[in-house]
């Protein structure tokens, strides 16, 4: 029995846990990835701001290669043995423990904290494989906007949330809550501790509640490796017959490099560029989420209406016009402005691009194809932040580096402009 066959009490829970899994995850992304950490290890961590902003983009770089690499793959194996739950465990789990180290690494110790947050965060974009997978299967193909418009929207809640209990009992005060001292960033590295615990509480209903619906047959683990791969070559090899999906990953696998750089790199250049303190950031990073989570809940309801091409086109010509904004950006103000337009079309963005994912996977194949939808988001990844750091490197300014986001959502627009998305529903429905 799938989910959409199950009692409305039950479909309603599993609804609201697979939610509820994206406002506990976001803790990591908002306070780790794009603003807090980030900043941190630019300032406290690395000898030089510039020479921070380098290593991280560098080590973000290197996550988003080795995600790529893998997300088809533990995708496909998923789908051959129903591991979908294990693995969404797992790779939580390992997140989770991930986070809790980030607060051992102090000055100098470069090394350490990017080889944590890398296995961290790999961990955290593969665990996203899994969760986006249940998708199809707990909506209906004429709510399925709305739902994962839910998802995000509560996501950036959660990082809001989070974000405001850091700001406020850990950076901001004189003397910090639980007994924190601000000597060597004590205060600020126990912001990663947070992040732990948030994860860890919120995603349990998800662990508990999401029920896979894969044939429970035992098949051992080397036949599911083989099977994995058999399947995952036969499906490269197919992949254009699912054209309307290709076309998809193709434009996002360009424009999502623009999101990824700003996610990872914006609170690096609110800090060097523009003078953010710690307590700037992580306000911006409040009135960002606000906007995001808006964003996407007001958009979902939008792609359900007008269908997700024509919601992600319309956020891609809006974050052009913010990406410009802020690099031409002289004053705080500016950049206030340009990024409170990124948060509220990044949300309906991201929100969009998963919902028409869903619309265009066909049955029994949820896992492996939100592995290539993952793959989309990072085979090329690493080109965003890569050229962000290389060109503050050599230019010696990150506004070159942000210039460069702007192209990535202008590419990513013209090749989803090819995208047919009523033959790309139609396919899912007859394509196995």
């Amino acid at each position: 029995m799938s989910e959409l066959d199950a009692p409305t009490v039950s479909r309603r829970r599993q609804i609201w846990s697979w939610a509820l899994y994206d406002f506990a995850n976001s803790a990591f992304t908002t306070l780790v990835v794009t603003f807090i950490y980030s900043s941190y290890f630019q300032k406290g961590i690395a000898a030089t701001p510039n020479e921070g902003t380098t290593y991280w983009g560098y080590a973000v770089a290197l996550s988003a290669i080795l995600v790529a690499v893998l997300s088809p793959y533990v995708g496909s194996i998923a789908d051959r043995g129903g591991y979908r739950k294990r693995f969404l465990v797992a790779t939580s789990a390992i997140a989770i423990c991930g986070s809790f180290l980030l607060y051992f690494p102090t000055s100098g110790q470069i090394a350490f904290a990017l080889t944590v947050f890398v296995i961290a965060n790999v961990a955290f974009e593969l665990s996203g494989v899994f969760y986006n997978a249940y998708l199809p299967d707990i909506a209906r193909s004429d709510e399925i906007g709305r739902i994962s418009g839910y998802g995000w929207s509560l996501g950036y809640v959660g990082g809001l949330v989070c974000l405001i209990i850091a700001l406020f009992a850990m950076v901001q005060p004189e003397q910090p809550w639980f007994g924190l001292s601000k000597i060597n960033g004590e205060n600020i590295r126990a912001t990663n501790l947070l992040v732990g615990v948030w994860f860890m509480v919120f995603a349990l209903p998800a662990f508990l509640w999401l029920q896979d619906t894969k044939r429970p047959e035992r098949i051992p683990l080397k036949g599911i490796f083989r099977q994995a791969n058999s399947e995952l070559v036969k499906t490269l090899g197919e992949i254009r017959k699912y054209r309307q999906v290709f076309r998809m990953l193709l434009a996002r696998l360009v424009y999502n490099d623009g999101l990824v750089t700003i996610f990872s790199m914006g609170g690096l250049y609110a800090t060097n560029t523009f003078g953010f303190t710690f307590d700037e950031v992580i306000k911006f990073g409040i009135v960002l989420n606000v906007a995001a989570g808006a964003g996407a809940f007001a958009f979902g309801f939008l792609d359900d209406r007008i269908g997700g091409k024509k919601t992600i086109l319309i956020s891609l010509v809006g974050l052009i016009g913010a990406t410009v904004l802020a690099v031409t950006a002289s004053t705080k103000s500016s950049l206030w402005i340009a990024g409170t337009l990124v948060g509220l079309l990044a949300g309906s963005n991201q929100s969009a691009s998963r919902s028409l994912m869903g619309r265009f996977v066909p049955a029994r194949k949820e896992n492996e194809f939100y592995g290539f939808f993952a793959f989309s988001g990072k085979a090329t990844a690493f080109l965003g932040p890569f050229l962000f750091a290389f060109l503050t490197d050599q230019l010696g300014s990150q506004r070159f580096g942000v210039g460069a986001v702007a192209v990535f959502f202008l590419i990513g627009g013209f090749l989803l402009l090819r995208v047919d998305e009523e033959e790309g529903k139609a396919s899912a429905s007859v394509i196995d």
